[in-house]
């Protein structure tokens, strides 16, 4: 794993990650396209792929590998960074 101070620019990342966020009755992050009710705000835990890093304000933004939503996350809520590769298929 790396940590998020030693990523590298222009490099392709992705981390797990907690955020505090408005969930609907199957702990999904709101809006989503189904007509399911919001519940509540919540903690919802994902995987997905960093697109920027803020340094100095200790955040990063990560794309939710299954919602497609961006987060803004703290540095403290992310874990298990990682470089990731792109293929061809």
């Amino acid at each position: 794993m790396i940590e998020i101070e030693n990523i590298i620019p222009g490099n392709a990342y992705a981390c797990k990650f907690r955020v505090k966020t408005m969930l609907d009755e199957h702990g999904r992050p709101a809006p989503n396209l189904t007509d399911t009710p919001l519940n509540s705000v919540g903690v919802y835990e994902g995987f997905g792929l960093l697109k920027q890093r803020d340094t100095e304000q200790g955040l990063v933004i990560v794309v939710d590998n299954k919602s497609s939503k961006e987060f803004i996350v703290p540095f403290s809520d992310i874990w298990d960074v990682d470089a990731v590769e792109f293929t061809e298929e």
